[in-house]
């Protein structure tokens, strides 16, 4: 029974993170803000850095096929709407020692907008 209303509560946040921003007006953003290191959708591969598939519920630094700093290996965090917001922000101060070069972005609604479209790549992970 516990489990079961975790689940709920879990499947409720992630349906409100979803639903928080514009994933079209997200499609915009992620090719100039993200898009020079990291890509989505079905043939996403890594580059300068992880493609995002599925990245909502993945501990950060375990993508396949990618290299990743012991500080983001080892940083415990397990990405949902508030640590990828939070990383987003400041990458560098969730993160120190990450290799990520992204000054931070601090607009709420672009934050939103950005998450919502990375939630259409949960099933597309490889």
């Amino acid at each position: 029974m516990k489990n079961t209303a975790l689940l709920a509560l879990a499947l409720i946040f992630s349906a409100s993170a979803h639903a928080a921003g514009d994933p079209e007006a997200g499609a915009k953003i992620f090719p100039r803000l993200c898009g020079g290191c990291h890509q989505v959708g079905e043939s996403a591969r890594s580059g300068f850095g992880p493609q995002l598939n599925g990245i909502f519920g993945r501990v950060a630094g375990t993508s396949a096929n990618y290299v990743y700093s012991d500080a983001m290996k080892n940083s415990g965090i397990t990405w949902n709407h508030e640590t990828l917001t939070a990383y987003l922000k400041d990458p560098k101060g969730v993160v120190p020692g990450t290799r990520m070069i992204f000054w931070g972005l601090s607009d709420k609604e672009k934050l939103n907008n950005l998450l919502a479209y990375l939630q259409t790549f949960q099933t597309t992970a490889p």
